[in-house]
């Protein structure tokens, strides 16, 4: 296999990232870079939420610190301290909603897949400049209250995915990957 950035790009585990600035020009290319997927009849069915300094915190406490401790009465200590501080482990989370529209020909599978290559894209150009960055659902993506708060629409629209960016506190390690036999065939 040549020796490409895709042929060795990582995830960087988001509790293994550093919280520090991300330069605004890096940022603006991520975000550019995110939004240019494939995306039949050029309808957008996607959004992104930026969340970076202290909407971090706010949304941590007010959403997932909130949300957490109502599912999970019962919760121990050392889980109420990690659900404090999900989003704040990373300089910039990006919430990227699946938005589909209705259209006579285009199906809503398409314009959910094209939200899975905006999560892609982003993930990938902030790896390429150097950031850990990590997309990451967690159980947040699935909780309504989060949603809302996004902006979303409940029963149309569902969150893709958080790409969490931020710096390396050390080299991830590779992990196994599939076996191309036992998943590519060619016909």
């Amino acid at each position: 296999m040549s020796d490409n950035f895709y042929s060795r790009r990582r995830s960087v585990l988001a509790k293994k990232m550093k919280n520090h600035p991300i330069k605004d020009d890096d940022l603006q290319i991520i975000i550019n870079a995110g939004i240019r997927v494939p995306d039949h009849g050029a309808l957008n069915p996607w959004k992104i939420k930026v969340i970076k300094d202290n909407k971090l915190k706010v949304i941590d406490e007010d959403v997932i610190f909130k949300e957490f401790k109502k599912e999970n009465p019962e919760a121990s200590n050392e889980s109420l301290e990690i659900e404090s501080k999900r989003l704040q482990r990373a300089s910039v989370v990006l919430a990227v909603l699946s938005t589909p529209v209705e259209h006579p020909k285009i199906p809503n599978w398409e314009m959910v897949l094209s939200s899975g290559a905006v999560c892609m894209n982003l993930l990938s150009c902030a790896q390429s400049l150097g950031y850990a960055a990590q997309w990451l659902t967690e159980w947040y993506a699935y909780n309504a209250k989060m949603l809302e708060y996004l902006g979303g629409r409940p029963g149309i629209d569902r969150i893709s995915g958080f790409i969490y960016i931020g710096h390396k506190i050390e080299e991830p390690n590779e992990r196994r990957r599939p076996d191309p036999s036992k998943v590519i065939s060619y016909l």
